[in-house]
């Protein structure tokens, strides 16, 4: 296989992962597969090798073989040689959360124990003839030296892997002796009855000690093998994650089959992705996008245009693609995805040579936490077109909040004072803190330039917010209305000084809900006008402060009213003024991300507009792109603007250090080549 200057696993990455059911083992052709998957796209496979089941002819007690291996029993060595003659690397998916019943029958002492100290049995009512499956305890033997490590040393001394992937690493809440004494150890209490009474960091811990070993043992084998571990949107913390592994993938799963209310948001792979890709110094994350619309349904595909929608985001946002199909391509039914999984991997190789170590170009930084509010703040952003990137609580440190212009707090975000320095000084040097809510520490009450004494509000109902002044920044798109609609509780607060000036003020409700439309006679408003503050911006050092004392996000979250959204952008633009890098043509559901590789800037486009689930791709047309550029001296055809995807090439203007060119239609997805001419002197 070709050498590169990189390892294989740090170079653009295109994976395919049949989720094979041990049924589909008499039906795997190795060499058709792996050209199957060469004409798909893919250049890394991820294939079942061990743990519940192992895949070949193990020679480790308990490891419980493939039932279905007796007339394929070498197709694992055949599918990992098939795959290197067609360029395509392996890796080994080993999952050692469950094991079948007959293994528990002889080692009980293995396996997760509930309160009433019952073992917990997966799939006790599924039909068909399949022996019973039981969850394995983190902290037990079958997880580490019994079964676990033995296995890995079998493979790895048996079989040319090139990568070893965690299935399901996870804890799992246990009352078994082990847990019990871990616990007892490392808080000096005894383990409670239910996992909401944990120590926080109890789940971390347990797994991170696991990992840590099998970890150690694959280093110690064969050094060149990177270990994939998964990392959750709202989790422990990523740098604890990256302590046991080489690369890390997230699992964006678009979960159809929750229903229409309960779909996940539009912008998770996004998101999940800008979180990995914020540990510095790693290899850009895997995003791993299932074909089915729900594991119950996971022998049929996603729409199509939602799954493309789905799957665009993740090399938008800098990730490598990772498809999650049911069965080898013989097996799936819904030929839909095959040819999405082909459409995507087409284009998302055009994009790799382009995006290979580019770095993200972001003015603004969200504050990214469990809340609600940082939801809301990055649906708003993403919606409006501002590019941003996430910052962990571990990752804030004044180097790293010097390269962004705007840092959002949002509602609820734990804030020591510690942290408010920081965030204080942050602005004395020329950044702008956004901020929303009860303010969390008196450090920032300072910040805001407010008073020390708040007063928190009942939850307000039939409430506005009224916008002050004029030429008001926060009213831009909204000047002909003087109110917009409010809700929810309000730090009542009052401005310090003259140097905090109010942008917004609170109309307090003129009705209780039961009354607010009977009589119409009576909607009067008893006061019109307060000095109730609901935005106030406050100078400090260089930079400053914006303080919404209610929740915006939460506003967004509830409602998405196009105003709540207006009055979030004015918000930054107010901050970055003319010095704002990129803005395109609005439009709700368009995603747009902004990278920076040398002196090229690559500008992804993501079309995610109407009402989801996607059942049809409703292009966009003439999109009106400007670009915060280097002012150059030749002339105004003196940038190339390169649709990468489509490979034509755009005609554009330079005034000044403005770049602008028109996108004459947008379907899905396009990365956009902005680069000087050669012969263009800055």
């Amino acid at each position: 296989m070709a050498t590169a200057t990189k390892p294989w696993w740090k170079q653009p990455l295109r994976i395919i992962q049949p989720n094979l059911q041990v049924r589909d083992t008499t039906q795997i052709d190795p060499e058709r597969l792996a050209a199957q998957l060469k004409e798909m796209g893919a250049n890394a496979i991820v294939f079942n090798t061990g743990g519940i089941y192992a895949w070949y002819r193990t020679a480790v007690p308990y490891h419980t073989v493939n039932p279905y291996l007796e007339e394929r029993e070498n197709v694992l060595a055949e599918t990992i040689a098939a795959c290197h003659r067609h360029n395509i690397r392996f890796i080994a998916r080993f999952d050692f959360s469950k094991a079948e019943d007959s293994v528990y029958l002889r080692r009980p002492e293995w396996f997760v124990r509930r309160a009433d100290g019952e073992p917990e049995v997966i799939g006790a009512r599924r039909p068909g003839p399949w022996p019973l499956l039981m969850n394995t305890c983190i902290n037990g033997d079958y997880r580490s030296g019994a079964v676990a490590a033995p296995v890995l040393e079998e493979v790895l001394a048996g079989y040319d892997i090139d990568g070893i992937f965690f299935n399901a690493p996870g804890y799992m809440f246990c009352r078994c002796e082990r847990c019990a004494g871990k616990y007892r150890e490392l808080y000096g209490k005894e383990l409670p009855q239910t996992a909401g009474e944990l120590e926080p960091g109890f789940a971390s811990r347990c797994l991170r000690d696991n990992m840590a070993g099998l970890y150690r043992l694959v280093k110690q084998k064969r050094g060149e093998v990177p270990v994939i571990l998964y990392y959750q949107l709202h989790g422990e913390p990523l740098s604890a994650r990256a302590e046991t592994a080489d690369l890390l993938c997230t699992e964006p799963q678009d979960v159809l089959s929750l229903g229409h209310a309960h779909i996940p948001e539009f912008w998770k792979p996004a998101v999940s992705v800008k979180l990995g890709r914020s540990l510095p110094d790693r290899p850009a994350p895997l995003g791993i996008v299932h074909s089915c619309p729900g594991m119950d349904w996971r022998h049929t595909g996603l729409p199509t245009a939602e799954y493309r929608f789905w799957l665009a985001q993740i090399p938008a946002n800098g990730g490598h693609l990772w498809h999650s199909l049911t069965g080898v391509p013989d097996t799936i039914s819904d030929k839909r995805i095959l040819q999405t999984v082909a459409e995507l991997n087409e284009q998302a190789a055009k994009v790799a040579p382009y995006m290979e170590d580019a770095v993200p170009v972001s003015q603004v930084a969200l504050l990214w936490s469990a809340g609600p509010g940082t939801a809301g703040w990055a649906d708003a952003l993403i919606n409006k077109q501002i590019p941003f990137d996430v910052m962990t609580p571990e990752q804030i440190e004044p180097d790293r909040l010097a390269r962004y212009k705007a840092v959002i707090v949002p509602e609820g975000y734990a804030c020591p004072e510690a942290l408010a320095a920081q965030l204080k000084d942050y602005a004395s040097a020329g950044g702008w803190i956004v901020a929303e809510g009860a303010p969390p520490s008196s450090g920032l009450i300072d910040l805001f330039g407010i008073e020390r004494e708040i007063f928190l509000s009942e939850p307000l109902i039939a409430s506005y917010l009224r916008f002050e002044g004029s030429a008001n920044p926060l009213q831009a798109g909204l000047e002909q209305t003087e109110l917009i609609a409010h809700r929810g509780r309000v730090a009542y607060c009052r401005p310090r000084s003259e140097a905090c000036r109010v942008l917004a003020t609170l109309v307090p409700p003129f009705s209780p809900l039961e009354s607010v439309g009977a009589p119409p006679e009576r909607a009067s408003l008893p006061a019109p006008r307060t000095d109730l503050p609901l935005a106030l911006r406050h100078a400090v050092g260089r930079g400053g402060a914006l303080f919404f004392p209610f929740s915006l996000s939460g506003l967004i979250n509830e409602y998405r009213l196009e105003e709540h959204y207006r009055l979030l952008e004015n918000s930054v633009n107010m901050i970055l003024g003319e010095e704002r890098l990129v803005s395109v043509s609005s439009y709700q559901g368009l995603q747009l991300t902004l990278f920076r590789k040398g002196r090229e800037l690559l500008l992804h486009l993501v079309n995610g507009a109407g009402r989801r689930p996607l059942m049809n791709t409703l292009p966009l047309h003439e999109l009106e792109v400007e670009l915060l550029v280097e002012p150059v001296r030749d002339g105004k055809s003196a940038y190339d603007v390169l649709q990468v995807i489509r490979g034509d090439r755009l005609q554009s203007r330079l005034e000044g250090n403005r770049l602008r060119f028109t996108v004459p239609r947008l379907d899905n997805w396009e990365c956009l080549r902005i680069s000087l001419r050669s012969d263009t002197v800055v």
